[in-house]
């Protein structure tokens, strides 16, 4: 059976700054509240929406407690933990306290390109480790490598506590590969928000979406409706929200999602270097977009 807890929507929550770069916990704790009063399924913290490589291990300890206290136990919450050196991967497992923290989240090294074999004892050696059950993550564009359908398959297989895949490869043929040959109860679900609607229709159970800090309700119930088999009712709200996903990702994440974030008075636009806030132009699209919603 699928572990139903991370079916459907889940958001992949940005970490607001103020405007000399210092995290600005009380706005985290509003896109957070909106994303919980709005009918998103799951959290995911410190993903790489979160721009976690840039904080410091007290900034992510506290960003884990401000969401652990707002949710005050409503949803399930998912943890990044990942990296490219598996040792260093394991070392943060071993010290992170994983009081109300129901799975983990592990994108595949970035970088320095490990080939199949790499990747498939990475991910072994990871899930050995972990208390909870584990969620891995394929980004080719932006790790650099891809985790094969056939690795993907063998950790399903092979790996008990390996329960699901985020695939945000963009490979249709991948996914489906993944999708008809997985094992009972191993979920994918899209990493990208674009692709959510067709990749259920396809047999995914659900997303881990960016979008969905500004818009939690749509997507949410994109993905109900959807996994319902009420596919007219989803297609519409899909279409509603495609045009606002396109903007968000068209200068890169999350600064595209941060500009409508700010645009909806729920944060401020300001990410750590090496990212920079989205053009001026960009926003004003944004801002026509979230204004047809």
């Amino acid at each position: 059976m699928s572990d139903t807890r991370f079916r459907g929507a889940g958001v992949a929550l940005v970490t607001p700054f103020t405007t000399d770069g210092e995290v600005d916990y009380n706005a985290l704790e509003r896109v957070t509240s909106n994303t919980l009063d709005k009918g998103i399924d799951f959290l995911v913290v410190l993903g790489t929406t979160a721009e976690t490589p840039t904080l410091s291990q007290d900034e992510k300890n506290k960003v884990v407690d401000t969401i652990l206290k707002v949710n005050a136990g409503r949803k399930p919450i998912v943890l990044g933990v990942g990296g490219n050196d598996t040792a260093s991967v394991i070392n943060q497992i071993k010290n992170q306290p994983f009081n109300g923290i129901d799975a983990i989240l592990s994108v595949a090294p970035y970088y320095n390109k490990p080939n199949q074999t790499g990747l498939l004892r990475h991910f072994e050696a990871i899930a050995a480790m972990s208390p909870l059950p584990v969620i891995i993550y394929n980004v080719p564009g932006r790790t650099g490598s891809n985790i094969s359908a056939e690795t993907t398959l063998r950790l399903a297989n092979e790996v008990p506590n390996i329960i699901a895949t985020k695939e945000a490869s963009g490979n249709l043929e991948q996914i489906m590969a993944i999708l008809r040959e997985k094992p009972e109860g191993f979920m994918v679900l899209s990493g990208d928000d674009s692709l959510t609607l067709p990749m259920i229709s396809l047999g995914a159970e659900g997303v881990i979406s960016v979008v969905s800090n500004i818009c939690p309700g749509q997507m949410s119930r994109v993905c109900k409706l959807a996994l319902e088999g009420n596919f007219e009712a989803a297609r519409r709200i899909h279409y509603e929200i495609l045009e606002l996903t396109g903007l968000i990702f068209a200068e890169g994440s999350p600064a595209g999602v941060k500009a409508a974030l700010t645009i909806a008075g729920l944060c401020g636009e300001s990410v750590r270097l090496p990212l920079a806030p989205v053009s001026e132009s960009l926003k004003e699209k944004i801002r026509l977009s979230l204004n047809k919603l």
